[in-house]
């Protein structure tokens, strides 16, 4: 006569194998920008979700791999209704923090924002995607913006400075 294994032998080492299948799933990246990632484009290997190609409204935004000598004028705005909201990083969104969003720039990266009408500067962590409405360059945090005394939209220079060093 053959011995038989009991029933819940076989249960328990399927339910274990299950669960090392599970766990090893919880270890994923943040969640991927407005309109989703691009796969398979040459030079987004290995990078987090944010700053790899994604698409909003239609358009296909490619952010940089590298900002080393970025430098643009344009339109600055800022928001700060978001309080509590996820950025693109997957931090909450803090409106006196001095963050911004920008549609390229690798996140996270620290750029220098000059007020071209009053002179003033600021700098700030890019860790949101954005602006997405025509001819903005950044979106400034409400206590970035207030720092910079911006009245509405305001020209500004933006300049690479670094990416912060918890980021390297």
């Amino acid at each position: 006569m053959s011995k038989m294994q009991p029933a819940y032998a076989f249960t328990a080492s399927a339910s274990a194998f299950l669960l090392i299948g599970l766990l090893a799933g919880c270890a994923s990246e943040p969640p991927l920008p407005p309109g989703g990632a691009q796969t398979g484009q040459p030079g987004y290997d290995g990078q987090a979700a944010y700053n790899k190609p994604y698409k909003v409204k239609g358009k296909t935004y490619f952010p940089l791999t590298s900002a080393t000598g970025y430098r643009e004028i344009g339109l600055a705005s800022w928001y700060g209704a978001e309080s509590g909201n996820r950025t693109a990083d997957g931090s909450r969104y803090d409106p006196q923090a001095l963050t911004a969003a920008h549609k390229t720039l690798p996140i996270p990266s620290k750029v220098r924002v000059t007020n071209l009408r009053n002179g003033r500067f600021i700098d700030v962590l890019v860790n949101d995607r954005g602006p997405f409405s025509p001819n903005r360059l950044i979106d400034l945090s409400q206590g970035a913006a207030t720092q910079l005394g911006m009245q509405g939209q305001t020209e500004v220079e933006v300049k690479y400075i670094d990416a912060p060093a918890d980021a390297q």
